[in-house]
């Protein structure tokens, strides 16, 4: 038996895990891989930051307990930021924990030790609850530059840009993620 190996593209969910508990974090990562997920971790608040500022996520798996700021914390600054579906994953099962959970921004609460399928069940039904962004259609406008998405050229008036197979690339993947 050979395992088959999964094929991102971009739109396979991206989540990012966040757990100090490493073994754990790697755990949810290469499950979630094989279940079709792109995954990132990190192992605090600080670490998440960090990846959110230059990565973005369809979903955060996110722990309460963590040294320096807890989750609760970064699941309210994240909230009042964003509209990243948040899936708090904790030790901390008592209905106030998750209460304070769901008041500070998450979409869903799972008390640890979980099942492995009921974590994928609820990911994939926050994923499908969670408004898509609209593909841009037709050119894009940059100022005085136009962007043809289908034909991966950009144009200042008649004047076509050269661009590298790579530029064009991220011009349309880009154009293609309106904000």
């Amino acid at each position: 038996f050979v395992p088959v190996q999964q094929v991102m593209t971009e739109d396979t969910p991206h989540v990012l895990v966040v757990d100090d508990d490493v073994r754990l974090r790697k755990l949810l990562a290469r499950y979630l891989s094989e279940n079709g997920f792109m995954t990132a971790g990190a192992g605090d608040a600080g670490e998440a930051r960090s990846m959110l500022s230059s990565l973005s996520f369809d979903l955060i798996v996110l722990d309460l307990m963590m040294p320096g700021e807890s989750g609760l914390r970064l699941a309210a600054a994240l909230r009042s930021t964003s509209s990243v579906p948040i899936l708090m994953l904790t030790a901390m099962g008592e209905p106030e924990d998750r209460i304070a959970g769901l008041e500070a921004g998450a979409d869903d609460y799972l008390v640890k030790p979980f099942e492995p399928r009921e974590l994928l069940l609820r990911i994939n039904n926050i994923l499908r609850r969670t408004p898509q962004p609209q593909v841009a259609a037709g050119p894009v406008i940059l100022g005085e530059l136009v962007f043809d998405i289908d034909r991966a050229e950009l144009r200042r008036g008649e004047e076509v840009a050269r661009l590298t197979s790579i530029e064009a690339l991220l011009m349309q993947v880009l154009a293609r993620q309106p904000g």
